[in-house]
């Protein structure tokens, strides 16, 4: 078997390695990062009595983080105000949303950062325009913070789908749907023996090995768009007998239908609430599709 660009262990060795979920110590550091915003929410003041939940997000909820990623999301997420989106033609009174809301993002994000000075202090915390950034100690990771309300986009029969919102201090609005992606990961890790994760933990180490050796391809690419390619791998494409075999199966089809637009048009997000090229994305096609040619060359496959 070849070995790989280091050249002292087969690739399947690195493999073996990389695709191993995070150690214990890893995603304790996560857990206590996640304590301490839950903690410094519960003792304000100004957000006592509100309806808030606490939680990871992202790839360190999904178990799909790295240790390049230094960081883990945790959703502020509050339930007094909601976003929302309705069908053509609806009004609010339509779906039963009558009542104004009292409680504005603008004061939610303030009370939150107040809250989060108060407990991590001035020098411990940073505001981005689109979440709190909490600097890392030798007790936790580094963490983005970021306030929410509740997302409903509702549907044309009278039911809706939850997720999560928030804007940014430049006034854009910004949907997630953390559970989806949650849910769906799972399913499909166990529906390909959990080689689904692996891969994806693998194709992250891979793209930041590449970006060392400062391989242009590598840079762009985010650790979302890696999930979301890998998600939309089909489920026979894993289960090989060795996860070299797993990742060269998944390079191939993702490299096959990345060519032309056509071929991955359907394509969605993991949360399948979001296509995955449309115009707006902070991703291309072009891009995903040359990391991936990029990828397949760094490893040697033929």
């Amino acid at each position: 078997m070849a070995s790989n660009a280091t050249g002292f262990m087969t690739w399947e060795d690195t493999f073996q390695l990389w695709g191993k979920p995070p150690s214990t110590s890893e995603q304790e550091k996560c857990d206590n990062a996640v304590r301490a915003v839950r903690r410094a929410i519960e003792g304000s003041r100004a957000l006592e009595g509100r309806n808030i939940t606490v939680f990871a997000q992202g790839s360190y909820r999904n178990r799909t983080n790295v240790r390049a990623e230094s960081d883990v999301d945790v959703c502020v997420l509050c339930s007094d105000s909601i976003f929302f989106d309705l069908p053509d033609g609806k009004v609010p009174a339509d779906l039963g949303i009558t009542t104004p809301a009292t409680y504005s993002f603008d004061r939610l994000k303030n009370d939150v950062g107040a809250a989060l000075t108060s407990y991590f202090g001035q020098r411990g915390v940073s505001r981005g325009k689109k979440a709190f950034n909490l600097h890392a100690n030798t007790y936790r990771v580094d963490a983005d913070a970021v306030p929410c309300f509740e997302y409903q986009w509702h549907h044309p029969n009278g039911s809706y789908s939850t997720g999560t919102a928030f804007r940014t201090d430049d006034w854009q609005r910004i949907i997630n749907w953390p559970q989806q992606n949650y849910d769906n990961g799972v399913i499909k890790n166990e529906a390909t023996g959990r080689r689904f994760k692996a891969v994806v933990r693998i194709l992250k180490q891979l793209r930041n090995k590449m970006d060392e050796q400062n391989i242009a391809a590598a840079k762009p690419i985010s650790s979302y768009l890696i999930e979301c390619l890998s998600w939309n791998v089909p489920n026979e494409w894993f289960g090989y007998s060795t996860l070299t075999a797993d990742v060269r199966a998944a390079l191939a089809h993702l490299f096959n239908n990345t060519i032309n637009f056509e071929d991955c048009k359907e394509w969605g997000e993991i949360n399948e609430r979001k296509y995955l090229f449309p115009s707006g994305q902070p991703w291309t096609l072009k891009q995903a599709h040359e990391f991936v040619s990029a990828a397949w060359d760094f490893i040697g496959f033929k």
